[in-house]
């Protein structure tokens, strides 16, 4: 017998009752087949399109395709399909056993983002069973011109029911809402065509010698007028409202660099701006320039090869002398050099610790996070792209980064990896900081970041 043929009477969980903004969640999305979930991290917005669909499918509607990180598709989706419904057969699909996956005899099936190049490709019979489309974290999607959300795009048009759940929409600018608002309603709210959003919703501002060197910067107040034009189709809690928990501090703890590091940093800024200076100026080779810099001071040079050279160390230090001050802490890392000095800080100290990145195989992810949770690991190291959504790491009251990132994404999912239902303590988001460089300038440009999101999601309430 498959889940399907159980039979709902003898269906029984154990699961903790909905939390009031859960139950209100469900109601709009009972009411509409079109829905996009900006919500906070950690407000369960997964158990809530859990509920919504198994009680859909219940009475004979379609199946359900999910779209999410590949850290997720084990560690959230199926996890929380079996525990709030248990009586939904999953199959979650990985790239080796992606075609026997999709054959199986199930209610809903799990894959990563990249998926979709292959979903793209399958013929209209193929999403015949198909009714709903959730796509977590859909930030992913957010470049209109990218293959993957090309491909997204192309069969979103097969899905009656379509939802959308990211709780940092537009961590970028108002421009990052524009696709994945499209794959929602084809359109319908922002308009068919990226470039004209973007002329009404940014000005151009000319940064370079020539007419074509162009940013584009969002209009004053137009994080207001983009909120009325979703608010219809948008859910958005936030975390403070929902869960009574202490609330997270966030600060940069800055320092120094040794001399000969300073000195180092300060030849590389001066060769690279006149670098710079003999070339057109683009987003893209500006971005280089920043990427170099921030290399450099955090204590490493990179060739061409990606091999690294230290520099200093000193930086590594000093995040393991916080790291020893608190009982267990996230440290979120940018680069190999970061992971490597810090591990090796950790096994100079004698300090439980375990790494968590794009090397480590899919098979232990969900062990290593178990057993941070039941308190073996002091830290966890850990790249933001890979441990950065749906990770519950509650143990945890502090997560610190290695060096500031412009992602705001990153930044706030990692902070909600502690900062979520479950969480009892007192909670920190310490960035370290290195005076007098780009280091600065990165972390002031990744809180005017978040006042812009802010201003938009407040909006959407």
């Amino acid at each position: 017998m498959n889940a399907r043929d159980v039979p709902f009477a003898t269906r029984t969980t154990k699961a903790k009752p909905l939390f009031a903004h859960q139950k209100q969640s469900l109601g709009v999305l009972k009411k509409n087949k079109r829905v996009f979930d900006t919500s906070d991290p950690g407000t369960g917005k997964t158990r809530v399109e859990v509920e919504d669909f198994a009680a859909r499918r219940r009475k004979g509607g379609g199946c359900a395709l999910v779209l999410a990180t590949k850290s997720l598709l084990e560690s959230a989706w199926q996890k929380d399909f079996n525990e709030f419904a248990p009586d939904m057969g999953v199959s979650v699909a990985f790239a080796a056993n992606r075609e026997k996956a999709f054959q199986a005899k199930a209610d809903v099936f799990v894959t990563n983002h990249d998926a979709v190049k292959w979903l793209a490709a399958q013929p209209k019979s193929f999403f015949a069973r198909f009714d709903t489309l959730i796509i977590d974290e859909s930030t992913a999607f957010k470049h209109h011109t990218s293959q993957r959300s090309a491909a997204v795009a192309k069969i979103a048009k097969y899905f009656d029911y379509r939802r959308l759940l990211t709780g940092t929409p537009n961590s970028n600018g108002i421009t990052d809402l524009w696709h994945q608002v499209y794959l929602l309603d084809d359109g319908q709210r922002l308009g068919k065509s990226f470039f004209a959003f973007r002329s009404a919703a940014c000005i151009p501002q000319q940064v370079g010698p020539t007419a074509s060197m162009i940013k584009w910067t969002d209009r004053p107040g137009i994080e207001a007028t983009v909120s009325a034009m979703l608010r219809d189709i948008t859910i958005r809690h936030k975390f403070e409202d929902c869960v009574d928990i202490p609330e997270n501090y966030k600060y940069a703890k800055t320092f120094k660099l040794a001399k000969k590091h300073y000195a180092a940093y300060n030849e590389m800024a001066d060769f690279q701006i006149l670098q710079l200076k003999k070339t057109t100026v683009t987003a893209i080779n500006g971005a280089v320039v920043a990427g170099k810099l921030l290399q450099i001071a955090s204590g490493a040079t990179y060739n061409d090869d990606g091999a690294y050279s230290l520099i200093d160390s000193e930086r590594y230090s000093l995040i393991l002398d916080l790291v020893e001050e608190r009982r267990h802490s996230i440290v979120f890392f940018n680069w190999e050099h970061q992971r490597d000095e810090l591990i090796k800080e950790a096994q100079a100290r004698k300090v439980s610790h375990a790494v968590y990145d794009g090397s480590t195989p899919d098979k232990v992810r969900a062990k290593i996070v178990k057993d941070y949770q039941e308190g073996k690991y002091q830290v966890l190291f850990a790249h933001p792209q890979s441990a950065g959504h749906g990770l519950t790491l509650t143990k945890g009251t502090a997560t610190i980064w290695a060096s500031p990132t412009y992602n705001l994404e990153h930044f706030l999912q990692g902070l909600k990896r502690i900062h979520r239902i479950g969480q009892t303590e007192r909670t920190e988001t310490i960035v370290v900081v290195a005076e007098g460089t780009i280091d600065e300038k990165v972390w002031q440009a990744l809180q005017d970041k978040s006042v812009k999101m802010v201003d938009l999601l407040e909006g959407l309430m």
